[in-house]
């Protein structure tokens, strides 16, 4: 992420509808003591002098009229002392929630509906991680000193609270604010990797291979993307498509059918927690840095946005700090982390894209007693599996359910129909995330910002950076498992060591460019590196590179590139996936009215041949587009729909790069439309969809070119409330997006671009920033919602970067105050 994704809260969706009926809204209106009074005084300006234990001098800090506080600290732990207080002030609720949610007690927060969900996340072994590597962590280290800071600054902000001051949401709850923990940095962190790195790849694939077979599967499921646009440069100047004949559907494997449905259960569960969304085109992110030859002013450029769940208040909070002669660091942070996770200094500046890798492996084991294992079998002898008893409590502190969690030397091991599956996961690994980011805020150029990624080792992101001396780099931090037979998604056998993975690989094989002939760097979620310059197996069934060709292809075009036009780029409307697709479609569809009229098809070829193949919020055409794929898909996979579950969907879709693929042959068996009596072949497919795509069109949105048919009008962004609150949600916002172009959004419109910044580093930084929400938590705040506007329209914020109080221009001062110690 997302960072690609980068973290959902989205457990609490499930407090919304899991945690019973909201209180009735009288009392909570009351004026004196009801939420809205709640509302505002938790919103009240710190006085002009607070103490926070432990702060070694004075910090001084100025909020700017866009809400973001710079605060100024002699020095580092200082600083995160103060941001801690800052965040807990505009975010509490927000912060409390996420950390429950991976140490799984919002049950204590919401009652006993939510054990369940409590249940699922410490069965993953997130919150055992995150104490394991919290305790191993060295008390004289960078990071533990800043999370010990961040937590002082946390916890005065929330001692300073009566219950009438408490965010909104826990009048809402009955609940009030725990205690924050250092700690619960490391559960956040961890809730990262839920969201950016837990693949489930061999699902996908035993699925698949149940109904058509271990051939068909593999190439609907490939290890290597058959577009080849790949995140380290191959020298070509253009995408390759390495495109074959498809395997027809054979006999499936019904022994993975049992499997396949219990994984599928683990899968509905982890949904319901709002963590696992495959297949979502908004989840992502780009990312693209230009090298000073191919700008207009002859400095780098860097631009990012991570594409993840939009939420109100957002996954980000914008923050300055600086410390003379150690910081002078500006960008967005993760509340609850102390320091800027993306963002820039003076020198050097840096973004994220989720690396989309495999790095979890299942392993079925073979235990003493399928009903109470106590052993695993490995090598010939049983080995004693690890108990962790657990205890659910309730708000009131009393016990509401007790399990014990099972895990052999691979990590948590749970059942599924009558198969114990254990599970290795580099999120579980031991690792120090938090010195990465450290050190990534104190480089002072690209050598700097790469040695401080080495810390990394999940979840996988695609790390750029660029710096003042104008050079670009590129490359995939954190571990990726080396595993026997050099692949992942497959389910190992557990009984044989010989399984376990092997280490993992060197830096000098993962993926990475620095400073590459062709002047900038890309990624955007697809294949990091060309199968033909790498033979390690980083992941398999890649998100097609649409995004990734739309940005090379503008890149190449241009060779005196602005921060305005990056800018601009951030939200252009065209597709490459459009690109690759249309020509086919109107070629087959022309081809058969030359042979015999069809007026419906005729008018379908006559809309589509009239769009420009932008995603414009004006356009009328690109909702039939959509639809037509739509049809494609249905009509070409239904080998893939199980029949014998009575189901209509496909048990897994495969991404519609195959479909271009298959486009390629035009006799495949894979045309045939198993439910129909006749023979189809690819022309039957597109035209049939073509024609019920229209009729479809003009049922959902009226007559062809009519309003019903604006781009806007169909696709929008829906910003939710963490308790998905209807009232304090954002809804129905039109966007210039559409899927896998740079600026995607999913049908339902709850994810897209959760933050956009450009940087060009000049001999003075300048940058640029916006994310879809508020700096506020609170919904009653003017500080709430009030980017919206400009991020939906495709605008940005100058981002202020004063080196001293002084140099904030004292009419974008919103208010002020010192901190200083007890």
């Amino acid at each position: 992420m997302a960072l690609a994704a980068l973290v959902l809260i989205a457990s609490v969706a499930v407090a919304a509808r899991q945690v019973g009926p909201i209180p009735a809204l009288g009392p909570l209106l009351d004026p004196v003591n009801g939420v809205w009074n709640v509302a505002g005084a938790a919103t009240r300006e710190p006085d002009s002098l607070v103490h926070i234990p432990n702060l070694s001098g004075k910090v001084d800090v100025l909020y700017d009229d866009r809400g973001v506080p710079h605060i100024f600290a002699a020095n580092e732990e200082d600083a995160y002392r103060v941001l801690g207080y800052v965040v807990a002030r505009d975010r509490l609720f927000q912060m409390d929630l996420q950390t429950r949610a991976t140490k799984g007690t919002l049950a204590e927060l919401a009652g006993a509906r939510l054990v369940s969900v409590d249940s699922s996340s410490r069965a993953l072994g997130l919150a055992r991680a995150a104490e394991a590597k919290f305790a191993a962590l060295d008390k004289s280290a960078p990071s533990y000193r800043a999370l010990a800071a961040y937590s002082d600054g946390v916890n005065a902000w929330i001692d300073g609270l009566k219950p009438r001051d408490y965010p909104m949401e826990y009048r809402l709850l009955g609940g009030k604010p725990a205690k924050w923990e250092p700690v619960n940095t490391l559960y956040f962190l961890m809730r990262m990797n839920l969201t950016l790195s837990f693949n489930d790849a061999s699902l996908a694939r035993m699925r698949a291979q149940a109904l058509v077979g271990k051939a068909a599967a593999d190439a609907l499921l490939p290890v290597n993307s058959p577009i080849q646009e790949p995140i380290q440069p191959n020298g070509a100047s253009a995408p390759r498509f390495d495109f074959t004949q498809l395997p027809a559907p054979s006999g499936g494997d019904t022994s993975l059918v049992t499997l396949a449905s219990a994984r599928e259960a683990e899968i509905d569960a982890l949904l319901a927690m709002g963590v696992v969304r495959p297949g979502v085109d908004g989840i992502g992110s780009n990312n693209w840095a230009v090298a000073p030859a191919r700008t207009r002013d002859k400095h780098a450029i860097l631009a990012g946005d991570p594409h993840l769940d939009l939420s109100l208040p957002s996954v980000w909070y914008e923050a300055h700090l600086v410390v003379p002669g150690v910081l002078d660091v500006a960008g967005v942070t993760f509340p609850g982390v102390p320091g800027v996770i993306i963002g820039f200094n003076r020198e050097a500046a840096w973004t994220f894209t989720n690396g989309q890798s495999d790095v979890n492996d299942y392993y079925a084991e073979t235990v003493d007693d399928v009903n109470r294992p106590r052993k695993y079998m490995l090598d010939g002898a049983w080995q004693a599996i690890t108990l962790k008893p657990e205890q659910y409590r309730g708000p009131s502190g009393s016990v509401l359910m007790t399990d014990t969690l099972l895990f052999t030397h691979r990590g948590p091991m749970r059942r599924f129909r009558g198969q114990w599956l254990s599970m290795r996961w580099t999120a579980l690994e031991p690792s120090v995330e938090l010195e990465g980011f450290i050190g990534a805020m104190r480089a002072r150029n690209v050598t700097d910002w790469l040695a401080s990624m080495e810390n990394m080792r999940a979840p996988i992101q695609n790390g750029l950076v660029a710096d003042r001396s104008g050079n670009i780099a590129i490359r995939a931090t954190g571990a990726y498992p080396v595993r026997p037979g050099n692949r992942g998604d497959v389910i190992f056998d557990g009984t044989s060591s010989a399984n376990d993975w092997t280490g993992f690989l060197p830096l000098a094989r993962q993926p990475g460019a620095i400073n590459p002939a062709q002047g900038y760097l890309a990624s955007a979620n697809q294949q990091p590196i060309d199968p033909r310059q790498s033979a390690d197996y980083l992941g398999s069934d890649w998100y097609p590179p649409w995004r990734a060709m739309r940005i090379n292809q503008l890149l190449r075009a241009d060779s005196a590139w602005t921060p305005e036009k990056i800018r601009s780029m951030q939200s252009d409307a065209g597709s490459a996936r459009v690109d690759a697709f249309m020509p086919i479609i109107l070629r087959i569809a022309n081809a058969a009215l030359a042979v015999r009229q069809d007026a419906e098809l005729q008018e379908a070829v006559r809309i589509l041949s009239a769009w420009d193949r932008r995603y414009a919020k004006s356009s009328t055409q690109a909702a039939l587009f959509e639809q037509t794929m739509s049809e494609l898909q249905r009509r070409t996979w239904d080998e893939l729909i199980d029949i014998k579950a009575k189901d209509s969907m496909p048990v897994t879709i495969p991404a519609d790069a195959i479909l271009l693929q298959l486009m390629s042959d035009s006799t495949s068996a894979w045309w045939d439309d198993r439910r129909t009596a006749g023979k189809e072949d690819e022309a039957a497919i597109v035209t049939q969809s073509l024609k019920t795509a229209l009729a479809t069109s003009k049922k959902k949105y009226g007559a062809p070119g009519g309003s019903g048919w604006q781009w806007s009008r169909i696709r929008q962004a829906n910003i939710r409330h963490l308790l998905r609150i209807q009232g304090l949600s954002r809804s129905k916002i039109p966007i210039q997006s559409g899927p896998s172009t740079i600026s995607p959004s999913d049908a339902n419109g709850f994810h897209g671009p959760s933050w956009r910044m450009v940087v060009e580093l000049g001999p003075e930084v300048r940058a640029w920033g916006i994310y879809p929400g508020g700096q506020s938590g609170n919904p009653s705040s003017p500080l709430y919602d009030n980017r919206i506007a400009k991020w939906a329209a495709g605008q940005h914020d100058e981002i202020l970067f004063p080196r001293t109080p002084d140099a904030l221009p004292a009419n974008r001062v919103s208010f002020k105050f010192s901190a200083a110690g007890h």
